[in-house]
């Protein structure tokens, strides 16, 4: 294998390869050159009042948090995961920043398709919550228990070696998984978490600088990297994509790399081995916007949080094709099941991407905000997936979105 294919796989696993490749995309849709999609701009400016509907009805004072899993443990009026961590104590910043990251990668990993009629007991409220939320709440108190830590004493942690060995029934009892009270993926789910304890336990030089081997040590890993106490949002995903990568479902490899969210479109040029594909890497920049603020609580300074892109799913995308900004050539499009490696899903998600950051200027401009006092995160949050919700509850009753797409659970 060369060191110039190591090189241009490695390309591909970059926030800059997903906003350019995204950016082609929309360059060839505006051209008229898709085989799926024509592209209506002068839509744009609905969809920008749309957002910033929402967004100022959720958040009056413009004081908008980013979009992440945090956001998920705000429960019944209270913040669980803060009151928890603000009462426990930690030795220093650094420890409360590894516990956050074991946190937010064992939740994030958890948090795929939950089905239409599961739902989790909350205790605290007594409430049945379903989909992101309950696993969400599900998962923080799975955590806040000690289920992955390896020292009764110590709870807030996630070691690799209880990881790897993870038992099926420790999840069922946890996501309160009955015969009347099914979770979709739940033998997936074990799976993932177990290939992540493995990984995890085999590369101590990347997740055991201070500590045993455990997700959270990814912290050290990235820390160690900032230069005059800051870290760029963009080498937190590729840390999160280069050292989690392998962890997830074999998709496309180059060079022995395996490319994670990125497909095939062969309207797609490049003049070396990239040529025709397309990254999307939507759960991994999910979980990197949810990795900076336990960042920033430990102090370091994360920049260039714009770096990162929209997330290519289906609330974000759905925003676009309701809006009709997005038009099928081909209407009966809508009522046919997509692969998640159709060329008619890659070329929605990557308009998806392009077209948020031709969003996200229309409604700063309509906001007063720059960029740095209202970041792409930021309008996610406020914002786009909020949009994208309330558009398909008033198209379809039950929210769905407007295309429909087979997906493993790890992508969507």
């Amino acid at each position: 294998m060369s060191d110039s294919l190591e090189r241009e796989a490695r390309s591909l696993l970059s926030a800059g390869a997903v906003r350019a490749r995204a950016g082609e995309m929309l360059k060839i849709g505006l051209a008229g050159g898709l085989t799926h999609f024509t592209i209506d701009l002068g839509r744009m400016d609905g969809v920008a009042d749309a957002v910033v509907a929402v967004t100022r009805k959720a958040y009056s004072t413009l004081d908008i948090p980013f979009h992440a899993r945090w956001r998920h443990f705000v429960f019944g009026g209270t913040d669980r995961w803060a009151r928890l961590a603000d009462a426990a104590s930690w030795p220093d910043r650094a420890a409360r920043a590894r516990a956050e990251f074991d946190l937010a990668i064992t939740s994030v990993l958890l948090d795929a398709g939950a089905g239409a009629t599961w739902r989790y007991r909350d205790a605290v409220t007594g409430d049945g919550v379903g989909r992101s939320e309950g696993l969400a709440i599900a998962s923080l108190d799975m955590f806040a228990s000690g289920l992955f830590s390896g020292d009764a004493r110590a709870p807030f942690r996630v070691d690799a070696n209880v990881l790897a060995k993870l038992p099926l029934a420790a999840l069922t009892s946890a996501f309160q998984v009955t015969d009347a009270n099914p979770l979709l993926g739940l033998d997936g789910r074990t799976d993932l978490l177990r290939r992540l304890g493995r990984l995890v336990g085999e590369r101590p030089d990347v997740f055991g600088l201070h500590d045993t081997p455990r997700p959270g040590g990814l912290f050290d890993h990235i820390a160690a990297q900032a230069v005059d106490g800051a870290v760029a949002a963009p080498a937190i995903l590729s840390a999160v994509l280069n050292q989690l990568g392998p962890i997830w479902p074999s998709r496309l490899e180059l060079a022995g790399i395996p490319l994670g969210d990125c497909w095939r479109h062969p309207a797609i040029k490049a003049d070396d081995a990239t040529a025709g594909l397309v990254p999307l890497h939507k759960l991994s920049q999910w979980l990197s916007y949810s990795l900076i603020e336990p960042l920033q609580r430990a102090g370091l300074e994360v920049t260039d949080i714009d770096g990162l892109t929209g997330l290519a799913e289906y609330r974000n995308g759905g925003l676009f094709v309701d809006h009709e900004v997005l038009r099928l050539r081909d209407a009966a499009d809508a009522d046919r099941a997509h692969a998640v490696d159709s060329l008619l899903v890659v070329e929605w998600r990557a308009l998806t991407v392009a077209l948020l950051d031709r969003l996200a200027a229309l409604v700063r401009a309509k906001l007063g905000r720059t960029p740095e006092s209202l970041p792409l995160a930021s309008i996610l949050e406020g914002g786009t997936w909020a949009a994208g919700r309330a558009i398909a509850f008033s198209r379809r009753p039950d929210g769905s979105p407007p295309l429909k797409v087979i997906s493993d659970g790890t992508v969507f």
